[in-house]
């Protein structure tokens, strides 16, 4: 059975940074897409950053220039490096694959706040 696990949320101040990891077993994804969604309380989910197997990237406007995505070349790790964040970046982040997302994870809280 896959399993999606991710790790690296807390609290953190305004203008803080964190770094989010995703670790699969069960499965490898190097030749897949794969995305870093968050989803906040009475609000729909949402693909914040996603990377492609060549590598090429693309950001959600609300984060572009403050969050990069990454994936280590093993294709087990995915990673999402946030800096400059704001209370509004609050919610609960998921990964998973950008095309057909599979079994969702429990993701890590992000909490920004001062």
């Amino acid at each position: 059975q896959v399993q999606l696990v991710e790790s690296g949320g807390g609290l953190v101040q305004p203008g803080g940074s964190l770094r989010l990891s995703c670790r699969a077993s069960g499965m490898t994804f190097s030749r897949s897409a794969m995305a870093w969604y968050r989803q906040a309380p009475g609000k729909q989910r949402e693909s914040v950053a996603s990377i492609s197997s060549d590598g090429s990237t693309m950001y959600a406007d609300s984060v572009k220039g403050r969050f990069t995505i990454s994936r280590d070349n093993a294709g087990t790790t995915v990673y999402l490096q946030m800096s400059s964040l704001k209370p509004e970046d609050t919610a609960v982040y998921y990964c998973n694959l950008f095309i057909g997302p599979i079994t969702w994870g429990q993701g890590t809280q992000v909490t920004v706040s001062s």
